[in-house]
């Protein structure tokens, strides 16, 4: 890498899709760590894992292509953690991390990833994520119950940011919301660590309830929500890269952060868009520093996680309720959106969303597992395979 290749706006591209993942997607996380009554060591832990796996896959790939290839952690796949958590294990969570990396890992290699996405109806797996993410939407006006005033106020805020700083709303309500926060009467903050987070080893654990409740909508969720439209992000920008070495790159990864709690590392989708276009550089040539740039912020946060954690935790639970909700609602959108334009399979979509953001549990399995499985059932009825002619 040549000096000259830096420059100021790579670096401020980077930090930015560092600062958004961090004020959206890992909110589910916390969401989740606090339905599950995970401990403040567990949840640093977690951080620590997704942040390093993001760092360490966007750093080589960025490197190894030139590229600006953007990882992250799969936010759909984080949601269903809250579905299932506190009824499934920290065990069998990791069990099921390690089962989805390894089936991504082999579907990216063996170069099924094209052929697998031609099975599953676009609109399934639109009405799969829809389903998953409503929920987020919901609880964020839910909120208005405990915190009507803040609530109010961050989502004018989101409505007026968006208008005027469309690519840095979310970030002007984070501190929006945090300014409003500490102007209100509080219990004392806990103490603040700023030591380096020592990652927490957890031995895995099978079950089949885990695999088709967790691992299996995971894969999917990761296919179809974040390789396909970070594969189209970059080919739109320009950059014609392979998915098998970028699938099989973050899979490796994934294998070793599961371990240490750490969900599946994927191709980033929303964020990728901030460090591919000509905000980054005018030269599509240079962007790759981006990449390099978004993998180092990412290092630093997970480096420190214990301070990230303390954050989250002296906030109120409705504040990270409205600012995870604000943040999904741009992807709750394009996947309802999805869902109903896929018009030879939109009864099965809507099934898919229906069954999905049910949250229904039967037999150990996920509303995730049923609402594929009613969505591919209703394929199959509606549109029974027949006999093919060639050409």
């Amino acid at each position: 890498m040549l000096r000259q290749d830096w420059s100021f706006s790579a670096l401020a591209a980077g930090f930015l899709a560092v600062l958004v993942s961090y004020a959206g997607p890992l909110l589910i996380l916390f969401q989740a760590a606090q339905v599950g009554m995970v401990p403040p060591d567990i949840v640093a832990s977690w951080v620590w894992a997704i942040s390093i796996g993001a760092a360490v896959s966007g750093i080589a790939l960025s490197w190894w292509f030139k590229a600006p290839v953007i990882t992250a952690w799969s936010a759909p796949g984080t949601a269903l953690l809250v579905t299932l958590f506190p009824a499934m294990p920290l065990d069998e969570v990791v069990g099921a991390y390690l089962v989805a990396a390894v089936l991504i890992g082999l579907i990216g290699i063996t170069g099924m990833f094209d052929r697998l996405m031609r099975l599953i109806p676009r609109g399934v797996a639109y009405g799969m994520m829809a389903g998953i993410l409503f929920q987020f939407g919901l609880r964020a006006f839910k909120s208005m119950e405990a915190l009507p005033l803040l609530t109010a106020a961050m989502v004018v805020g989101y409505l007026l940011f968006k208008r005027r700083w469309p690519r840095y709303h979310m970030v002007l309500v984070l501190a929006l919301g945090l300014v409003l926060t500490v102007l209100q009467p509080h219990a004392p903050w806990p103490a603040l660590d700023l030591r380096p987070t020592l990652p927490v080893f957890t031995a895995p654990a099978w079950s089949w309830s885990a695999t088709f409740s967790l691992a299996i909508p995971l894969v999917l969720v990761s296919l179809s929500g974040q390789f396909m439209p970070g594969m189209a992000i970059l080919h739109a920008a320009g950059y014609r890269l392979e998915a098998r070495p970028i699938i099989a790159a973050t899979s490796a990864v994934s294998v070793f952060t599961a371990f240490f709690g750490g969900i599946t590392t994927v191709l980033a989708a929303i964020t990728a868009a901030l460090c591919t276009g000509r905000d980054a550089h005018e030269d599509p040539r240079r962007r790759y520093v981006a990449g390099l740039a978004n993998g180092l912020f990412y290092l630093i946060g997970g480096t420190f996680g214990g301070l990230i954690v303390w954050l989250f935790a002296v906030l109120p639970g409705p504040f990270v309720a409205v600012l995870a909700g604000l943040a999904l609602t741009g992807a709750i959108t394009s996947n309802v959106l999805g869902a109903v334009t896929d018009e030879p399979h939109r009864e099965a979509a809507i099934l898919t969303f229906l069954a999905t953001a049910s949250g229904v549990s039967f037999l150990g399995l996920g509303s995730a597992f049923w609402g594929v499985a009613l969505g591919s059932l209703t394929c199959l009825v509606n549109h029974p395979r027949t006999r093919q002619t060639p050409g």
